[in-house]
């Protein structure tokens, strides 16, 4: 008798799996990092010190983490909600992009003295259309044409980008201040910055909030949501009950990147006050799928997902500062993001021993051949 790996799908995971499998990945993940810190000859238990200390311990901390929380969670809200329909869109950063181009447009275009409650409605309503409609240049060809969207969307990243870049170091555009040396965008006007909370923290945490409450009530709450989730578990099934496929992977593609951009109005408008590309350029979109996959794709749980990840990444200056060096804390970052990450195959998943019968080494008879022969 040999014994085999069996992996098994779970079915419904209770709470003690969905929460206890995460934490002891976590707790994995801690202990090969203090591995880790040892060999490199830091002192683990002052690492994790300092990275609590600089992240979670006060209130100062604390605003600093919810700021970079902020359009993580609306990133990580992106992926999730094209992710239920097992759509994947991968432009994240993109639309991102994209809503801070169309949100600074509209900063800068309309007049100052304008109210800054309908200013920052305007910002955030034109750059979540423009959003959407170019996370439409991949959902038409998925719908209509049964084209790959994540390499579609993978592409349009570079392109907004490049546009980015373009309008700020490679064109004297709209958006471009003239009268600084070092190109940089125009800085926006006191009526389309978003207000401070407390520090850097601002009232776009607000929005993410209240957009991963709208987002979950509306997937599990509508027929609208069901649809989504019936279609992402059988597309032929949803076909044959009369569902659209194809409106609703425009339209989820669409509110997808609907999000991104928003993410990319709080930034511009929270934290860089004007199209900046050095500072937008910082992976928030793709780090917002691993969000979506940590959280299991759901609304509400992106949100302390994207407050984890963000006390993480604000920790890593804090750590260099104590002497150690950067490529160890990318190594312990990128250690905690992969087995916290790896720990939802558990999740999902039954992993167990399966006992297989062998044959005899010498002239043994397979277990095939013994049913054959009995069956003769």
């Amino acid at each position: 008798m040999t014994s085999a790996i069996q992996v098994t799908p779970r079915g419904y995971a209770g709470p003690g799996v969905r929460f206890g499998v995460p934490f002891l990945a976590l707790v994995f993940a801690l202990v090969v990092g203090a591995v880790i810190l040892r060999i490199a000859g830091n002192d683990p238990a002052e690492a994790y010190r300092t990275m609590f200390d600089s992240s979670l311990n006060g209130w100062t901390s604390i605003t600093r983490t919810l700021a970079l929380a902020t359009p993580l969670i609306l990133t990580g809200l992106a992926a999730a909600v094209a992710f239920q329909m097992r759509v994947y869109n991968i432009g994240g950063e993109g639309q991102l992009y994209i809503g801070a181009i169309a949100g600074s447009w509209v900063g800068l275009l309309l007049p100052e003295s304008m109210s800054a409650v309908v200013m920052l409605s305007a910002m955030i309503a034109v750059g979540a259309v423009a959003g959407a409609a170019w996370a439409l240049l991949a959902a038409i060809p998925k719908a209509f044409f049964n084209a790959d969207e994540i390499i579609t969307t993978l592409m349009l990243n570079f392109v907004a980008l490049s546009l980015m870049n373009y309008l700020i170091f490679g064109s004297l555009s709209f958006w471009r201040d003239p009268k600084r040396t070092v190109p940089g965008g125009k800085r926006l006007p006191d009526s389309a910055i978003m207000p401070s909370l407390s520090g850097r923290l601002h009232i776009g945490i607000i929005i993410a909030v209240v957009a991963a409450m709208l987002l979950w009530w509306l997937l599990r709450r509508t027929s609208w949501g069901f649809q989504v989730r019936t279609i992402g578990d059988s597309p032929r099934a949803a076909r044959y009950s009369g569902m659209s496929v194809r409106l609703k992977t425009l339209t989820v593609l669409g509110m997808s990147g609907a999000l991104a951009a928003i993410a990319g109005v709080s930034e511009v408008s929270g934290v860089t006050k004007g199209l900046e590309p050095r500072a937008l350029a910082t992976d928030i979109g793709f780090t917002g799928i691993i969000i979506a996959v940590v959280a299991r794709n759901n609304p509400l749980g992106v949100v302390p997902v994207s407050v984890f990840l963000a006390a993480i990444a604000t920790s890593g200056s804090r750590l260099q500062s104590i002497g150690i060096e950067v490529e160890v804390v990318y190594l312990l970052q990128g250690l905690i993001f992969l087995t916290v990450t790896a720990g939802e195959f558990f999740v999902s998943n039954r992993v167990g021993l399966r006992a297989e019968r062998r044959a005899e080494a010498d002239g043994g008879i397979p277990p095939s051949a013994e049913l054959a022969r009995g069956v003769s």
